[in-house]
């Protein structure tokens, strides 16, 4: 006999997680995820930091509607899981128009002389800015009590998440999704797919047409502070052409090369060739050597060809719900897409404009 809900959600990171919460006030909510804990890729490999003016027009709306369960997120946490960081952003001659690009349509974001910009970061590269910017009202995100805050609602909603649950197998009859995994069997009438870089390979398991993922891995690593430097209150800061960002993690600095390379869904590593590139834009900016790595990892961050979500039932398969492509977004943009992804389920119209809605709907991206 099949485990029987009215909603089945594949993926237990953050997007799944959120929209199973806010899904199980109306509907009884199961999410499968294959890892033995949820959040184990994406969502635990975040950089953890809420940036308004991230992305496009779509995703910057979405990280404006969800800014206010950030910071006051009721029923998930008992305070805000936001705390001050800031972003600042440096371009050398060669990337002052990509700055520029980041400032059109920007809120809350200020232009920074050279030398402003290094009373905030003392080690950055005099003679290497040619222009900055902040955004002051960037804040770190703490991902596990948001996550974790998640997880405890779903269950006090009567959800429930079963771990170390791969699909291997989906089937439909008689308006009931079948899935197969080495927990047993788990059947729905609508099945959610929050799979993250598996979200295509969900579909065809389903006989649901891909909707053209592709997951990037994006690398990190830790380097220990700068000798002399508290480095605490330091904002974020990053190259506008995307070389790389540092950001102060825990009295050390998490460095990224900012890479973007096409791969395959899998638990990702980081390439060694591609973190030294990475290292060395790195230190073309800063004036102090990268000596030592203490830790270095991987995600996967995935896109459709748009850089925008799909959010919404498949217009190929009744009861096939999509909720995928955060890219680099995902944490951020999750209260938004939660309360989304409940409201459609539910057939409910979104507090989201409806130009929002549109551009999130899976068709947009349905090859004919």
């Amino acid at each position: 006999m099949s485990q029987t809900s009215d909603i089945i959600i594949i993926g237990g990171g953050i997007a799944g997680i959120g929209a199973g919460a806010r899904i199980a006030a109306d509907a009884k909510v199961t999410v499968l995820e294959s890892e033995e804990a949820i959040g184990y890729h994406a969502t635990g490999r975040s950089a953890a930091i809420y940036i308004r003016n991230y992305g496009n027009d779509t995703l910057r709306a979405l990280n404006a509607a969800s800014e206010p369960v950030f910071r006051e997120p009721e029923g998930i946490s008992e305070e805000s899981v936001l705390s001050p960081r800031g972003l600042l952003y440096v371009a050398t001659d060669e990337h002052v128009g990509a700055l520029d690009t980041i400032l059109q349509g920007a809120t809350g974001m200020e232009s920074l002389s050279p030398d402003e910009a290094i009373a905030r970061v003392p080690i950055l590269k005099r003679e290497s800015i040619a222009a900055a910017a902040i955004e002051a009202g960037a804040q770190d995100i703490d991902v596990d009590r948001l996550l974790q805050g998640f997880a405890k609602m779903l269950r006090h909603r009567g959800g429930s998440i079963v771990t170390k649950a791969p699909v291997s197998a989906i089937s439909r009859a008689n308006g009931t999704w079948t899935l197969e995994t080495p927990q047993g069997s788990f059947s729905a009438p609508v099945i959610v797919n929050a799979a993250g870089a598996w979200a295509d390979e969900i579909a065809r398991l389903a006989g649901v047409q891909p909707l053209g993922l592709t997951p990037m891995r994006r690398s990190a690593v830790i380097l220990p502070a700068p000798e002399g430097h508290d480095v605490t209150g330091w904002p974020l800061f990053a190259c506008a052409g995307e070389g790389w960002y540092a950001k102060p993690d825990a009295g050390k600095l998490m460095v990224s090369p900012a890479d973007e390379d096409p791969s395959e869904p899998f638990d990702a590593w980081p390439d060694d060739m591609v973190l030294a590139e990475g290292l060395h834009r790195f230190e073309q900016a800063v004036t102090v050597p990268v000596t030592r790595i203490e830790r270095s990892w991987a995600g996967l961050r995935s896109f459709f060809p748009d850089r925008t979500p799909a959010v919404g039932f498949a217009p190929d398969a009744e009861g096939f719900f999509w909720l995928a492509g955060q890219g680099g977004y995902g944490v951020q943009t999750s209260p938004a897409l939660s309360a989304l992804a409940a409201d459609l389920c539910a057939g409910r119209t979104s507090a989201l404009p409806k130009t929002v809605v549109q551009a999130l709907a899976p068709n947009r991206l349905i090859k004919s």
